[in-house]
């Protein structure tokens, strides 16, 4: 080989090792890390541990520019859980990312309610297409690996129920995680049992009465929200879960007498 392609071959390869390196730098999670902390979280099977369907989920990561970091499934194999979930966990975690701040989170749930037809951010969604040449590129049997293809790339869209968080070190704001396989509430309880596990919870401040990100459950019958920032309940248990957890507010008047 010519002495000039060994060395344009040599500072690729350098240049790749570098790259991969920032973007390893900049994720606030592994990829060990993060599949982990999701396996610990989802429990589908032995009772409803979120209060859901008992499913498996995707897991996703994005750094604080919106880039995919890591991705990763809690079953044996990608078709274990819901395969359109891959793609939802992770832009979920690039919404709550996107929209929250250094000292205020918005979780996806907190949006539910204001992009509802007539409500002020009505429209939202659209707001940030998904580019679909990252979510269709690259060989499906790495997706939720290390090597998933999405990894490094950003893959943009934007959620409108449970399941995306922001991820704060206590000092900034570092990233978003989303997470999707079960219905949109016990998709925050995971998320929430997750960033806690990942030690990324120093939540500043927000819109509940907590001053957090918690979901609220305060859709009134006339499909009002009481706080404006309010989720529907999904129909099993993921409301007692996420009062007990602390990831959630249930208004009195929908508390058990």
């Amino acid at each position: 080989m010519p002495l000039r392609a060994t060395a344009c071959t040599a500072a690729l390869v350098l240049s790749v090792m570098f790259v991969s390196s920032a973007q390893a730098a900049d994720c606030p999670v592994t990829h060990d890390q993060l599949i982990d902390a999701l396996k610990k979280s989802v429990k589908p099977s032995g009772g409803p541990a979120n209060g859901g369907l008992d499913n498996n989920e995707w897991a996703a990561v994005v750094t604080r520019n919106g880039t995919v970091c890591a991705v990763a499934f809690s079953g044996a194999k990608p078709d274990d859980q819901w395969l359109g979930s891959r793609a939802i966990a992770a832009e979920k975690a690039n919404t709550a990312n996107a929209l929250s701040l250094q000292k205020f989170a918005l979780s996806t749930a907190n949006l539910y309610a204001g992009t509802q037809p007539g409500g002020p951010l009505f429209g939202l969604e659209t707001s940030n297409p998904v580019n679909t040449s990252v979510l269709y590129a690259g060989d499906s049997a790495a997706f939720g690996s290390a090597q998933d293809p999405m990894v490094g790339k950003h893959l943009g869209g934007v959620i409108v129920f449970g399941g995306g968080l922001a991820l704060y070190n206590g000092q900034d704001v570092v990233g978003g995680l989303g997470a999707s396989g079960d219905t949109s509430c016990a998709d925050h309880n995971i998320a929430w049992r997750m960033r806690q596990a990942l030690k990324l919870d120093k939540v500043p401040g927000g819109v509940s009465p907590d001053h957090n990100d918690a979901i609220m459950f305060d859709i009134q019958p006339d499909k009002t929200s009481v706080s404006g920032y309010g989720h529907p309940l999904c129909g099993g248990q993921e409301d007692k879960i996420a009062s007990d957890l602390k990831s959630g507010i249930v208004p009195a008047w929908k508390k058990p007498q």
